[in-house]
């Protein structure tokens, strides 16, 4: 009623002031303005529907944890495995796309990606928060507020942006990274998003992405792997010693992000519901799963299990799992993970050593391909006894006989890798225009804490 009594309001005075100056253009303007200012409240409760409490709560919560993987979660897990000369500037990638990323989101890339009808790409109707009231929601999740929807999905474009540094650690200049990090946001990330969770095509074809394997992981890790090729492999790389100054930092980081993704991929079920449930349960096997089969390898090829093995191990799972995880039931979760440890363990120790490109990180080889393989995973896994819904009757994988599912990932795959390429090369074009992609020689030796940021690790 009261939209409508506004609304009323509006019309009347904006056909007064037009009437009283039908001459006059300014005056014209001036009454369209006051209209949108006046009306903003009004479309802030259109479509509103009654938001659940318990909804919102587990959502602040989930919104909170995803965040934590950012910082401090990747920051120290990225952090532990570069040299001691180059700690601080790691950790500063991940703080800047923090800060970066955020004002972008909120200022138009949210709208872009999720806002409109556009098969490729949203609209600008919600830049700035615009028509975002109390109770305004999401088509997307219809039982919490919107300004809450926008900022979980933020955290998800944080964290992707952090990621992609990984494979450039090192070697990248920081004011090349801060550019990268806002255009690739609207090149890749943004109508990648938008495809796949925001109404796009690929939403439209039924691809299952539940918490990121396509938007996030493919796209980190596949960008990771253009940056590093177009920046070239670190000085030394293949003959002096690169080994991580401090796993205990890494280690650290892995439990933040282990926790985090309970959050990741329980809270992409957008309620406090029994799916949320199963998909944590289903994260948390697929790490286990995913930490016992690399450190396993690592023991019987090299006689003893690395720590650094074992958080591999369980990134891969839980990265792996991502996709997947809101349409298959524990025991697959073990299954994904045990599968995700072996084969990103050969991309990560065999594959990176064999075509010698340094993925400092291994974001390919952990996230690109673990993202990979769980995005064909929900369509060989899904089941409808978690995907059903009301009167939905769920989806079905391959398991339960229906081969489509599988096409429609394997399409979903092969876009998101083509488009990445693609956008992540343009991206790094843009850039180098402007500034210098990474730092030379004398600096990368020096070290980057120095070179770029003027400070040190204490000795």
């Amino acid at each position: 009623m009261h939209s409508s009594f506004a609304r009323a309001v509006i019309k009347f005075m904006v056909a007064k002031i037009s009437q009283s100056s039908s001459e006059s253009s300014w005056v014209r303007f001036a009454a369209a303005v006051v209209a949108t200012l006046l009306a903003a409240p009004a479309l802030a409760q259109e479509g509103a529907t009654k938001i659940d409490a318990a909804d919102t709560a587990f959502m602040i919560a989930a919104t909170a944890l995803v965040l934590m993987m950012t910082l401090p979660g990747l920051a120290l897990f990225y952090s532990g495995m570069v040299r001691k000369k180059n700690v601080l500037a790691t950790m500063a990638q991940s703080l800047i796309a923090t800060a970066l990323v955020s004002l972008l989101w909120i200022g138009v890339a949210y709208s872009l990606a999720f806002s409109g009808d556009g098969a490729y790409i949203g609209d600008a109707s919600r830049a700035l928060l615009s028509g975002i009231g109390l109770d305004t929601v999401s088509p997307f999740a219809k039982t919490i507020p919107e300004i809450l929807f926008m900022i979980y999905q933020m955290t998800f474009a944080v964290i992707t942006c952090a990621l992609v540094a990984g494979s450039v650690a090192e070697r990248m200049k920081f004011s090349a990274f801060m550019l990268f990090c806002a255009l690739w946001l609207f090149i890749v990330y943004v109508p990648s998003a938008h495809w796949v969770w925001g109404g796009g095509f690929l939403q439209k074809m039924g691809l299952l992405d539940f918490a990121g394997g396509t938007v996030v992981h493919i796209n980190a890790g596949v960008a990771g792997l253009v940056c590093a090729l177009v920046l070239g492999n670190r000085v030394g790389f293949g003959r002096e010693n690169l080994s991580p100054f401090d796993l205990s930092l890494a280690v650290v980081g892995t439990g933040l992000l282990w926790v985090g993704w309970f959050g990741f991929n329980g809270g992409s079920a957008l309620a406090a519901n029994s799916r949320a449930v199963f998909a944590i349960v289903a994260t948390h096997l697929a790490a286990c799963a995913g930490a016992l089969v690399w450190s396993g390898l690592e023991w019987v090829q090299r006689g003893k299990p690395s720590v650094l093995g074992v958080i591999s191990g369980a990134v891969a799972g839980l990265g792996t799992i991502t996709p997947a995880s809101g349409y298959v039931l524990p025991w697959h979760g073990v299954v994904i993970g045990l599968v995700a440890g072996g084969v990103c363990y050969w991309f990560c120790a065999v594959a990176k050593h064999k075509f010698r490109y340094d993925d400092t990180l291994d974001v390919f080889g952990v996230h690109g391909v673990g993202g990979v393989m769980g995005t064909l995973f929900a369509g060989i896994f899904a089941t409808r006894a978690i995907t059903a819904s009301g009167s939905d009757p769920g989806v079905a994988g391959l398991l339960e006989g229906d081969p489509h599912q599988l096409l429609v990932q394997a399409i979903g795959v092969l876009v998101t890798i083509a488009w990445c390429v693609i956008g992540t090369w343009a991206t790094l074009k843009i850039v180098s225009l402007i500034t210098t992609l990474r730092v030379n020689s004398d600096d990368e030796r020096e070290g980057l804490d120095i070179a770029l940021h003027g400070e040190a690790l204490h000795q």
